[in-house]
């Protein structure tokens, strides 16, 4: 059960709600001058069990729509491999969504009503990712979806908790971090457009098509190279931000895999490598803010 459990909770996927979580956290560390340990682990906890209700009801939702079927290439789906039925696993998606309820009664406590506007359209978004009448999944929405949810809503959540206000430095981050995010299900979506369109959907990966989805992921590098410097402009602690300028390098070797003829493997290669980029940029580009902050206190 256990290894049932981690296999549908994908955990790879986590450093995907984590990293907004951690970026927002320094950004309204720098601006407030106070480092707050308990936002950091009470939106850890409620991110990732966002996260993980959405993982769970994205599995459920997949096999009752037809999108996940027997010749399925991605990573594993537990109840589409009969492993567990889709009630289970919606059912595990509600105790998901309660926790992260009950994690984040404690930032609404914080924050008011901005935090509980962010906290419930999180949620009843994350239901509607893969179910109701217009599923964001199946539509040519969902990167857009990721970009603002991963980035500026989530850094500038935490953010407004340390400082009651929402500054241009976070808008910024919440870019930085919610484009790679985006890039994850871009490469997804590319790998599936076969599969997608026999279930109707309609991606962006589909209406764009392979080739036109591996020059979205440059313009996305573009966008995270131009928040970086735009940030970086902005003066002061900011200007670590050039230290993520490095890090874009490293997704060049993910890009070189999503040939358009590329096997089903290299990109849940890529998938993973790109999880790990949106990981290490957040890191580099927190560390770099930080350094400059506490260089620039002497």
């Amino acid at each position: 059960m256990a290894r049932l459990a981690w296999i549908a909770a994908r955990p790879h996927t986590l450093p995907l709600s984590l990293s907004p979580v951690l970026a927002g956290s320094v950004v309204g560390w720098i601006e407030s001058g106070s480092f707050r340990p308990d936002i950091l682990i009470a939106g850890g906890l409620a991110a990732a069990a966002i996260q993980i209700g959405t993982n769970l009801h994205n599995d459920a939702s997949d096999t009752l729509n037809g999108t996940d079927s027997a010749d399925r290439v991605g990573p594993i789906r537990v109840s589409q491999r009969g492993w567990a039925t889709p009630a289970q696993m919606l059912r595990a998606s509600h105790l998901a969504f309660a926790l992260a309820i009950l994690f984040g009664s404690y930032l609404v406590a914080l924050g008011g009503l901005p935090i509980l506007l962010i906290g419930l359209i999180s949620i009843i978004a994350a239901y509607g990712y893969s179910s109701g009448p217009w599923p964001i999944s199946r539509g040519p929405f969902g990167e857009l979806f990721v970009l603002v949810f991963f980035g500026p809503v989530a850094v500038g959540g935490i953010a407004w908790l340390h400082t009651g206000q929402l500054g241009t430095a976070a808008v910024l981050v919440g870019l930085i971090v919610g484009l790679p995010a985006s890039m994850v299900l871009l490469i997804n979506n590319a790998r599936d457009i076969e599969s997608d369109r026999a279930a109707g959907r309609r991606t962006l990966a589909i209406v764009l098509g392979r080739r036109g989805s591996r020059r979205l992921f440059v313009v996305f590098l573009l966008a995270v190279a131009a928040s970086l410097i735009m940030l970086a402009l902005q003066g002061g602690p900011w200007l670590g931000a050039l230290a993520g300028l490095g890090g874009l390098l490293t997704a060049v070797p993910i890009w070189n895999r999503l040939g358009e003829n590329a096997p089903p493997e290299a990109f849940n290669a890529s998938l993973k490598g790109t999880v790990r980029f949106q990981l290490a940029l957040t890191a580099v580009v927190c560390a770099g803010l930080l350094l400059v902050a506490v260089l620039g206190s002497f």
